[in-house]
């Protein structure tokens, strides 16, 4: 261990409870403030056109996921590279990987704006657009699709920079972002009139401002310098950084596997219940966007302590890791708790913020959040187990917990269920995937937790 390193750097000797808020908030704010893009997008549509409308951003959500996974595959893994690479004073690696890694990332970006362009209505098909929802998307989706370049930096360099120690100027993007899309979304849909198209228009524009902001920090590094040869394209290095962020990838994807199967199945089975198909389609919709405010502050916990779990464990200091992890886990589970008393006692506040609409409507919205979070409360342990494995170099361990709870269980569940309980099967599907997830990492955790 390089004793060095460890006195000058905080990492490695500020109180761990005191490192966990300074790095765990401003993460926390950063990923609300990003999963609030697509909540706020959905509130004034739900006002100002409607349900359909709703239905649309649910059916474009998994593609800009996709955009997110890739970016995060990138991105995250570049963080916990910067973290262990650090950890081991070794700042020229350190660099090499940051700056290939963004390179790397805007030409992913730049691919990925022009495919979905080009096939966007069928991905729409593909992602449950029913033949009433299917204009909606291909408005919406056909201006979202031109930003996805600065939201794949947004989603990318997000990481780098908390993982840098600048988790404000992190979080300083994002809400920069955030509160544009906040201000343009009610200007674009009651005043210019312009409908789903102005909640586009005024989301890119927020992630323009955010990438721009980002892009700036390049310079601003302060564990590393970035010089041109650190931004040339190395398969070497974007190999050892993709297998530290292929969690965080996995887990995306897995979101937009989910996401197409439940969208396709609540319009199939929708439309031999009571409820239609659209109704299905769209509360799901709205009940996965809220519960990923929640998601959100676990991550931005989890990956807020990301380089203390990095750096700590690069230098050696075992119980360090252990304990941060501990905090994070508890505050993650009192989280859990509150969010449970929410969804199951007063759902209806949360419904009518996204546009009254008929007592169907009503009700089965009622029921995706009753039902579908029933067992949020155990969620913790996996999502902060996950980033933990993943900080400290572990990736196949994290990667078979990303897959787990969304391709092992959620997903053969949302197939099947349906076949017994009809409509509302999708929506238990989301419980047992939990309780199975948890079961899961406990075994995992049980396994290593000693040799780490």
């Amino acid at each position: 261990m390089d004793t060095t390193v460890t006195k000058t750097n905080p990492l490695g000797t500020e109180r761990i409870g005191k490192l966990v808020l300074t790095f765990a908030v401003p993460s926390i704010i950063s990923m609300v403030v990003n999963a609030l893009y697509n909540i706020v997008d959905q509130i004034f549509i739900g006002q100002g056109v409607g349900y359909l409308g709703n239905g649309a951003t649910n059916v474009v959500m998994p593609m800009t996921v996709i955009a997110i996974a890739l970016s995060l595959l990138i991105g995250d893994g570049a963080a916990a590279y910067l973290s262990l690479k650090l950890g081991e004073s070794d700042e020229k690696s350190a660099a090499r990987g940051v700056g290939c890694s963004i390179s790397v990332m805007v030409i992913v970006g730049i691919i990925l704006c022009i495919l979905f362009h080009l096939f966007l209505e069928p991905l729409c098909i593909l992602f449950g657009a029913t033949e009433d929802i299917l204009p909606y998307a291909m408005d919406y989706g056909r201006i979202i699709s031109y930003g996805i370049l600065f939201s794949s930096i947004d989603s990318g360099m997000a990481g780098m920079i908390r993982a840098d120690g600048s988790p404000k100027f992190s979080m300083a993007g994002l809400l920069l972002g955030c509160i544009t899309n906040i201000i343009l979304d009610p200007i674009f849909i009651f005043v210019f009139h312009w409908g789903v198209k102005g909640a586009a228009w005024a989301t890119i524009a927020g992630q323009i401002l955010n990438a721009f902001l980002y892009l700036a920090y390049i310079w601003k590094f302060k564990s590393i310098k970035l010089d041109k040869e650190c931004f040339r394209i190395s398969g070497k290095v974007m190999a050892k950084v993709s297998s530290l962020g292929v969690s965080s990838f996995i887990t995306q994807i897995a979101i937009v596997l989910v996401m197409a199967v439940t969208n396709n199945i609540l319009v199939s089975y929708g439309a031999e219940s009571k409820y239609g198909a659209e109704i299905p389609l769209t509360t799901i919709g709205i009940t996965m966007k809220v519960n990923q405010i929640v998601s959100a502050i676990l991550l931005g916990l989890a990956t807020g302590a990301q380089p203390i779990f990095g750096y700590n464990y690069g230098s050696g200091q075992k119980d360090r890791v252990k304990r941060a992890y501990r905090i994070i886990l508890a505050v993650s589970t009192i989280v859990l708790i509150l969010a449970f008393l929410v969804f199951q006692f007063a759902p209806m506040s949360i419904v009518r913020l996204f546009g009254s609409e008929s007592e169907l409507y009503n009700e089965f919205a009622v029921k995706c959040f009753k039902i579908f979070l029933l067992a949020c409360p155990i969620n913790g342990l996996q999502m902060a187990t996950g980033v933990f494995f993943q900080a400290i170099g572990k990736p196949a361990q994290a990667t078979v917990l990303s897959l787990s709870r969304q391709i092992a269980y959620l997903l053969p569940a949302t197939m099947l269920l349906p076949m017994v309980l009809g409509v509302e099967g999708a929506l238990w599907a989301g419980p047992l995937a939990d309780v199975l997830a948890f079961i899961t990492t406990l075994i995992m955790l049980k396994l290593y937790w000693k040799k780490i």
